[in-house]
């Protein structure tokens, strides 16, 4: 099959398997949040099996024994959407900082609501920084592993980087450690486009950063870190 094709059965497969799930997790409104969080880390690892059977691509992890236990800041490259599900295996109680938008949608906004996700009002600035802070520090005194996109958005391959003062607020805030990840994702799920080509999409996670750093010194850090390793998974695309 071609590669238009293959995406095509894909994303009708993705979304027609996204609302079943959806409807199927209902029960977990009445359950812990463990429940709703077992849901989302199936849903992911269902995703990464269909991308590799049906558009043949895969997922090479590197450095998962660099992955601390207990609260923690994951900041991770978001180059596509690959990231939002396939990163949720990988810790035990996962959360993520989100768009406060995205809480209202229906089913998906509640299961967010019930999962603890940590939403963010980006009109709102300073205070939505202060807001974010409290919840992160609530998700930290449960032990949980906190994702964020550090850019905000979805960023090209190749572009520009664009780190926002958030990651670094999060940081300071919390005392917590932070995880670097480092991924090249956007070769095979192209940010705005349908197309999933077939390869592997890399993923590296760094050095944890030790709390203690002063915000500036401490995104120059982050910044370095993931860009640097960014820049060496995608090189090979560009010879």
């Amino acid at each position: 099959m071609s590669v238009v094709v293959r995406s095509v059965l894909f994303n009708l497969l993705f979304y027609l398997l996204t609302a079943i799930y959806l409807i199927a997790a209902a029960p977990t409104m009445l359950m812990p949040r463990s429940g709703i969080i077992w849901v989302a880390k199936f849903w992911g690892r269902t995703n990464l099996w269909l991308l590799r059977r049906i558009c043949g691509i895969g997922v090479e992890w590197r450095g998962l024994e660099k992955i601390p236990k207990g609260p923690l800041i994951v900041a991770a490259k978001h180059q596509s959407a690959w990231e939002t599900f396939a990163l949720l295996p990988l810790f035990a109680d996962p959360t993520f900082i989100v768009k406060r938008e995205l809480m209202f949608l229906p089913l998906f906004g509640w299961y967010m609501w019930k999962g603890g996700m940590i939403p963010v009002d980006r009109g709102a600035r300073a205070r939505a920084l202060t807001r974010m802070a409290a919840n992160a520090r609530r998700a930290m005194a449960e032990s949980r592993q906190i994702i964020i996109f550090p850019e905000g958005t979805r960023r090209a391959v190749g572009a520009e980087p664009a780190y926002k003062h958030g990651v670094a607020h999060l940081y300071a805030q919390t005392g917590a450690p932070c995880l670097p990840i480092a991924l090249n994702a956007g070769l095979v799920w192209p940010r705005r486009s349908f197309l999933r080509r077939p390869g592997t999409v890399h993923v590296e996670i760094l050095d944890p950063i030790a709390p203690g750093l002063g915000k500036a010194e401490f995104l120059d850090r982050l910044k370095h870190d993931i860009e640097t390793s960014t820049a060496r998974l995608i090189a090979p695309a560009s010879l």
